[in-house]
C-alpha cells in the first residue's frame, strides 16, 4: 500500500464534501460525476476483501493528505514493513484543519523510533535492491517488482534544508506483467530532473502514471514527453489548481476520482484492464461494461 487518505475506523465514517466543477476527460466526455462527495474509506475497502493485514506500507512523503488516517489504518492492519524517509518535518495544526493531529503524532512516533521492528521501519533510496521488493529469495531480479527511482540522500538533505518535502517523495516504478506504473508522490521539478538524468529509459512509455501532486500545476511538464502514459490518474484537488492543459495539449488521456470513484487495475493481464466503481461513468465510457465481483467495480477499458 502506498499512502493513505480518508481512512477511518468503519464505525466512525463521515462523508466528506468537496468542491467540484465540470471538465472534459477520457473519450471527450463532459460532465460532473460527483464522486468527490463520497470518497472511499480505505479501511472499509480493504476489509471488504476479507484482508486482515498489510505486508508493506510506503509513505511517499510527510504531507497530511498522504497519511490521513494512518493511525487507524496501522491499528487495524498492522503493516509488517513501513517505508519512510529521513525527513525532519514538523507540523502545527490550525483550528479547523481537516486532518487529525493524532495521525501526525502517531507518524512521528514511527519516524523517531528508527529501530522499530513493529512495524519494521525502512529508509530506502534510489537504486536500492533487496529481497521481495525487487528481488526474489535468491536475490535475483523479481520479487514484487518495486523499483525505487527517488529520493537520493542529496535530495532528502535539500528537502530538510528547504523544508519543502514534495521533492523528497518516493518515486516507485512498478513493473507489472501488463506494463509499467509510475508512482511519483508529490514529485516536483527537481525530482523529475533527477529521473530524466538517471532513469530516462526506465520511465519511458508507462502504462499508468499517478499524476504527481494529484495533478496540480507544476512549472515544467517536459517529463510527460518521456513518460507518455497510456492513462494518467488524477486525484481529488481543486480544479483551478489542476494542470489539465499539460495533458490535453499532448493528447494524453486522464481519468479523475471525481469521475470514476475508485480506479481498480488488473495489472496481471496483458493488456491491463481498468475497472471503476462509478457505474454511471463506466456506462458513459463503455456501453458494454460489466460488473466484476472480483474487483467490486465496473469494467472500463483495456490499457
Amino acid at each position: 500500500m502506498v499512502d493513505v487518505c480518508n481512512a477511518k475506523k468503519v464505525e466512525e465514517i463521515k462523508k466528506a464534501m468537496y468542491e467540484f466543477e465540470d471538465r472534459k476527460y477520457v473519450g471527450g466526455i463532459l460532465g460532473n460525476f460527483n464522486q468527490k462527495k463520497s470518497p472511499v474509506n480505505p479501511i472499509e475497502y480493504i476489509e471488504s476483501f476479507n484482508e486482515s493485514s498489510i505486508f508493506r506500507f510506503i509513505l511517499t512523503h510527510p504531507d497530511m493528505d498522504h497519511m490521513d488516517g494512518i493511525k487507524d489504518l496501522f491499528e487495524r492492519f498492522s503493516p509488517t514493513n513501513f517505508w519512510d524517509t529521513d525527513n525532519e518535518e514538523e507540523k502545527d495544526f490550525e483550528e479547523g484543519s481537516p486532518y487529525n493531529p493524532d495521525d501526525w503524532e502517531f507518524y512521528k512516533s514511527l519516524r523517531d523510533n528508527k529501530n522499530s521492528s513493529d512495524p519494521k521501519r525502512l529508509v530506502m533510496y534510489a537504486g536500492y535492491k533487496g529481497k521481495y521488493y525487487n528481488q526474489n529469495e535468491e536475490e535475483q531480479d523479481g520479487g514484487d517488482g518495486l523499483h525505487i527511482l527517488s529520493p537520493t540522500v542529496e535530495i532528502i538533505h535539500e528537502a530538510n534544508e528547504s523544508k519543502d518535502y514534495n521533492d523528497s517523495s518516493y518515486v516507485i516504478l512498478y513493473w507489472a506483467a501488463g506494463g509499467k506504473i509510475l508512482i511519483p508522490g508529490d514529485a516536483q521539478e527537481k525530482t523529475w530532473e533527477h529521473l530524466i538524468n538517471n532513469y530516462e529509459d526506465d520511465i519511458k512509455d508507462c502504462k499508468i502514471l499517478l499524476a504527481p501532486h494529484h495533478g496540480r500545476k507544476l512549472d515544467n511538464y517536459d517529463f510527460l514527453d518521456i513518460v507518455k502514459p497510456t492513462i494518467t490518474f488524477f486525484g481529488n484537488a481543486s480544479s483551478k489548481h489542476l494542470a489539465y492543459d499539460a495533458w490535453s495539449s499532448r493528447e494524453l488521456p486522464v481519468i479523475t476520482n471525481n469521475q470514476a470513484g475508485s480506479m481498480v487495475v488488473d495489472v496481471s493481464s496483458t493488456p491491463m484492464k481498468l475497472f471503476i466503481t462509478n457505474e454511471t461513468f463506466a456506462k458513459e465510457i463503455n456501453s458494454a461494461t460489466y460488473y466484476s465481483s472480483i474487483y467490486k467495480a465496473y469494467y472500463c477499458c483495456d490499457l
